[in-house]
């Protein structure tokens, strides 16, 4: 899978999130802009356009951004603090960036929260009504 990557801070946490994906096979492009509406937004467009299947933002809290990402059309980010999330954030929401908050993770954390939402590959099929709802 292409994983179009971005952060407003590069840090150990975001390293060991690039290198779990790698070694998982990921082809990971990372977009290490300064702000994190550039990272969210770059990330969901590349995400929406096709260039990449999914995408990873990081900031601070892990909010922003998760905000500027679902401004663009066709992003449904998702911010996830444990890995039981990430994997209902993909099949029941159909989540297709995940976001994850640098303060309150861990590198083995985010690790385990990256690892589960992109291990988590089926969207429930009861739920696509619901899902198509949010597209509008």
């Amino acid at each position: 899978m292409r994983v179009a990557f971005g952060t407003d801070l590069a840090n150990p946490v975001t390293a060991a999130v690039v290198a779990a994906l790698e070694a998982s096979g990921h082809e990971v492009v990372q977009d290490l802009t300064s702000t994190w509406p550039e990272v969210g937004r770059r990330v969901g467009e590349a995400v929406a356009e096709g260039s990449a299947d999914a995408g990873v933002v990081c900031c601070w809290t892990g909010t922003g951004v998760s905000i500027a990402a679902n401004k663009v059309p066709g992003v449904r980010a998702a911010l996830c603090v444990d890995a039981e999330t990430a994997r209902g954030a993909r099949r029941w929401n159909d989540a297709n960036v995940l976001a994850l908050s640098l303060r309150l993770s861990s590198e083995a954390v985010a690790v385990e929260v990256a690892e589960a939402f992109f291990a988590t590959v089926d969207v429930d099929p009861d739920e696509r009504p619901n899902i198509d709802r949010v597209e509008g």
